[in-house]
């Protein structure tokens, strides 16, 4: 089982990763948040994952911290939530917002995701409302692995630039370069201007 990674930034696309570890590169699926947290091509990064091995395929997943991998493992767990479903609630959503989501029977906010539909939706809330408590709920993956709660000034900057049409990978990405840059005391609307001249670059 390959339980985590550190080496370089070597490459990355719309939901994937590829970790250049000692000449060996690994290609590794991950959420949009997880993506943002990785940092600039050329960096060292660490990254948490899971190996999901089937008859077919052989896939590593990424994630920005072990909680987001618990997470991920626990939304498998439901009939119907493959690791491309899993991957795109966590896309969506913060741990945190998750946690509160499956807490309160929220299907509406779960269904945000990309591919997750009403049903699928309630099933998730309906199985894990019992088990989110015991599972951390932190915020979306900020510049280099940080993790920003919910509710700040950067939450709620990828989200102002999501309500502008960027795609959240590039939100997130654009958000996290802007933090990195200005500092953990940077404003919403500092973060909102240096981010989307970042974003739109």
């Amino acid at each position: 089982m390959i339980a985590k990674l550190t080496g370089r930034l070597d490459e990355t696309g719309a939901d994937w990763a590829v970790i250049d570890v000692a000449g060996v590169g690994y290609l590794v699926h991950c959420s949009t948040k997880t993506l943002a947290a990785l940092g600039e091509r050329g960096e060292t990064c660490t990254i948490h994952t899971d190996l999901q091995v089937s008859e077919n395929d052989m896939r590593l997943l990424g994630f920005a911290d072990a909680g987001e991998r618990d997470w991920f493992r626990l939304l498998t767990q439901v009939q119907g939530v493959g690791s491309k479903v899993a991957l795109a609630i966590l896309s969506a959503l913060s741990a945190g917002e998750l946690r509160e989501a499956c807490s309160r029977g929220d299907a509406a906010s779960v269904a945000r995701a990309q591919g997750v539909g009403p049903k699928l939706a309630g099933r998730i809330v309906n199985e894990l409302k019992d088990k989110a408590g015991a599972l951390p709920g932190g915020g979306i993956a900020g510049a280099a692995g940080t993790v920003t709660p919910v509710g700040s000034a950067s939450a709620d900057a990828v989200s102002a630039l999501e309500n502008l049409g960027f795609k959240p990978a590039v939100a997130a990405q654009a958000v996290a370069r802007a933090q990195g840059e200005l500092g953990e005391k940077a404003s919403e609307s500092e973060l909102i201007r240096v981010a989307l001249k970042k974003a739109a670059g």
